[in-house]
């Protein structure tokens, strides 16, 4: 009975194999499959009749595989186990008693079973090899000593004033007192409960995504719901509340905060009410002046303390815009753009970008990408351009130059581009530097020409002006974009410091549409590899054979292959291999720390006719149909992923890397995060996960970053990319850390930990702040 069940379930496995390897050789992929189902199925016949040539054959099954899987991919183990645990299992149990002597043949037999058992033995000396080796680490280190002076921007060394810390968006802290020699050695000093945790009724992007600002002893968050807080920043305590009570909307497609702005007012008495103030956005589309003493409204602000950012919208569904990100404030002006549902409907809301007076609320300018050099406040029955190009992320700006430096994204549909309009060809997916007294654009430089693909550029710009090998000094900006390309740019003219080269793109889309002849890309990039047949990954020989039945029948061409009736591979994916997280800059080592991330995505057009009735597999996001209402397509939309929920593509997916800003050269890539959370069983794995969120660096030469999907937030070393310590993190880390320092000395790191429904990390609402014992 032992065998027959044995040579059954080969017997399936070869069907499975043989079959499914058959429809891939038809598409013009390898033939391993068919030869593997064919020897499996010789296999459980031979065993049916009880043939000792049955180990004969599966030992050069597990040969013929792993000759086959090291020349496709050579010593990666996370490749090389797929390709040969499931045979090298079955295997080992054909050599147990149970099979082995129910075979007929004597010293055919012995003889088989020598075959077989030096088959499997050089398959595990050839994976413990492997184990000791990575083939897609990159070790280096980046220099260490400081040519430049960090420039305060007004920010005490202790305080973290802005989302990026200071305008310049470097998420550099000058303090020290945490170095990699004690790093490992943080404790939690305070935890925090917000007490806003996703509900049932939330959308599904309900997430964390807040950095704290410090100002004084005093720290200032929003949460998913709105909720703007202020905490002692030594105790942990909350000094005040306000609810802002936006309400639920299903038709949100994000339910997230990143953060408040803080704003001091010179003009006013100090002590007095309102003299301090805290910006809140909030998800149905207001802004909120509040008091950052006590948390009052500030009704001398706009209408009784609440700016309607509805205002001038031709149309104005309700849930379809608001702003997730924090505005900046200058000059007397809050500069604040907006996110519009991506792929709702081609009747939403502007992207326009504006300026209002700080303490009155009153409008100044406005920049419409639609209507790009009409810039004076609207006129009574006037409306932006409905659908342009918006700015959801966050801004940067350089006092000095006057300039405000905003990144873009696409008019809905994301995946169509018919019928845009001269100027939104000019600004989408691109980083525009506009006159912070006026509005007008002073330069633009595009990181995608038509963008088919959703490649909005999602990252803070960061400012540094840096030190270039002849000796001269150039105020800089570094721009990571979704698709890796990072744009060092000369931040007075948008002329790269770093080439960039215009390349041949793939043509082919639908005929109603078109593609960009080339694209730009920047000589720095984190671009991934193009993807192969080889690439494909699962846990066994089943699963990767269908991601590789799947690779051949979508379309794809590389980067920029265009969306398609068919299905399109995109990779780097809608994630991105940079997204709101950005990077990190230490203005004086010129250095750079990130986390390239690397999840491909599919998309497929739908005709209109087609679109089944809504509600029904309906989401208009990352995941699922995009309904484009008004568009004559429809796109289903979501990660490459395999019959098991894991990534078709092979690992890493996620890194951590260092970059010298001087010459443009990658130092090191070092694998991020473990399959803790990603798997049924808690297991360690470091393949290099994906993440969302953004990293810090400090004078100390560490890095902090959680982001992973995994719950940890850890310190790297900056030079080399080292880890050096680990929290376990009570949920999701998808948020930026920030570090600060008290009147007594201790520096902390904090890190508000409440996961993201998109990446499906566990939900929460802690902040949590570590520090030196």
């Amino acid at each position: 009975m032992t065998i027959t069940i044995t040579a059954v379930l080969i017997a399936l496995l070869g069907l499975v194999l043989g079959g499914g390897g058959l429809w891939l050789v038809m598409l013009g992929g390898t033939p391993f499959y068919l030869a593997a189902g064919v020897l499996s199925l010789a296999t459980a016949f031979l065993l049916l009749r009880r043939s000792a040539a049955a180990l004969w054959v599966h030992a050069a099954l597990i040969l013929g595989a792993l000759g086959w899987a090291l020349l496709e991919v050579g010593f990666d183990w996370w490749q090389l186990g797929p390709r040969g645990g499931l045979l090298i299992v079955i295997g080992l149990w054909l050599l147990t008693p149970f099979v082995r002597r129910r075979l007929s043949g004597g010293r055919t037999a012995r003889a088989g079973a020598a075959a077989l058992g030096l088959s499997v033995g050089l398959s595990v000396l050839v994976a413990g090899y492997a184990m000791t080796v990575d083939t897609h680490e990159v070790a280096g280190s980046l220099p260490a000593e400081r040519v430049a002076q960090a420039p305060s921007a007004g920010v005490p060394d202790g305080e973290w004033h802005q989302y990026g810390r200071t305008p310049l968006g470097q998420r550099f802290s000058p303090l020290d007192r945490i170095t990699p020699q004690n790093v490992a050695t943080l404790k939690v000093a305070w935890q925090y409960r917000t007490g806003d945790v996703k509900l049932p009724e939330d959308v599904g992007e309900t997430t964390y995504q807040v950095t704290p600002l410090k100002v004084g002893n005093t720290l200032y968050l929003c949460t998913p719901h709105n909720l703007a807080i202020a905490l002692d920043a030594t105790t942990g305590k909350e000094t005040w509340r306000y609810a802002p009570n936006a309400g639920l909307n299903p038709d949100r497609q994000h339910q997230t905060c990143r953060g408040v702005s803080y704003f001091e007012d010179e003009a006013t008495p100090a002590g007095a009410p309102c003299a301090q103030r805290v910006y809140l956005p909030t998800s149905d589309a207001r802004l909120i002046a509040l008091d950052a003493r006590t948390g009052a409204v500030c009704t001398g602000f706009a209408d009784r303390g609440t700016l309607d950012l509805g205002a001038g919208m031709r149309y104005n569904p309700a849930g379809y815009y608001y702003s997730t990100s924090p505005p900046v404030i200058t000059d007397g002006r809050i500069i604040i753009g907006g996110a519009v549902n991506d792929n709702y409907s081609t009747k939403s809301q502007s992207g326009v970008i504006r300026a209002f007076d700080v303490r009155s609320g009153a409008l100044l300018w406005n920049w419409d990408s639609g209507n790009p050099d009409q810039t004076a406040p609207l006129g009574p029955g006037e409306f932006y351009t409905t659908n342009s190009p918006n700015s959801w992320s966050v801004f940067s700006y350089d006092p000095g130059l006057g300039l405000v430096y905003i990144p873009l994204g696409n008019q809905v549909p994301d995946q169509l581009g018919m019928g845009r309009s001269p100027a939104v060809e000019r600004f989408s997916s691109s980083i525009v530097a506009l006159d912070i007294a006026s509005g007008q654009v002073r330069w633009v430089r595009q990181t995608v020409h038509h963008d088919l693909w959703d490649m909005d550029v999602p990252a803070q710009p960061v400012l540094l002006d840096l030190a270039r090998p002849d000796g001269s000094t150039v105020p800089a900006l570094v721009g990571p974009t979704k698709q890796g390309d990072i744009y060092v740019l000369d931040r007075r003219t948008g002329e790269p410091v770093i080439p960039v080269r215009e390349v041949p793109a793939p043509g082919g889309a639908i005929p109603e549409d078109f593609t960009a002849p080339t694209q730009p890309v920047s000589d720095l990039s984190f671009e991934p590899p193009r993807l192969r047949e080889s690439d494909m990954w699962g846990i066994t020989l089943i699963d990767q054979l269908a991601c590789r039945i799947q690779f051949h029948r979508l379309r794809y061409d590389g980067r920029y292959t265009p969306p398609s009736l068919q299905g399109t591979i995109v990779y780097p994916g809608n994630f991105g291999t940079f997204n709101w997280g950005s990077v990190a800059v230490d203005p004086e080592r010129q250095i750079l720390f990130s986390m390239p991330t690397y999840l491909a995505f599919t998309s497929r057009l739908v005709p209109r006719d087609e679109i089944p009735p809504k509600g029904e597999d309906e989401t208009a996001s990352e995941q699922g149909l995009n309904r484009n209402d008004g568009a004559p397509y429809g796109v289903f939309m979501g990660p490459f992923l395999g019959p098991l929920g894991i990534p078709c593509q092979a690992p890493p997916w996620g890194y951590v890397a260092g970059v010298d800003l001087r010459t443009g050269d990658i130092a090191y890539k070092r694998r991020n995060g473990t399959v803790y959370d990603m798997t049924p069983l808690p297991l360690p794995f470091r393949l290099g996960v994906p993440g969302i969120g953004g990293p810090i660096v400090t004078r100390g030469g560490v890095a902090f970053l959680a982001a992973a999907v995994d719950d940890y937030l850890r310190a790297y070393d900056v030079t080399d990319g080292r880890q050096l310590w680990e929290a376990r993190l009570p949920a999701g880390g998808q948020a930026t850390p920030m570090t600060y320092a008290t009147d007594d000395g201790r520096q902390f790191v904090v890190i508000v930990a409440g996961g993201h429904g998109s990446i499906g990390t566990r939900a929460g609402d802690y902040v949590i702040a570590y520090t030196l014992p």
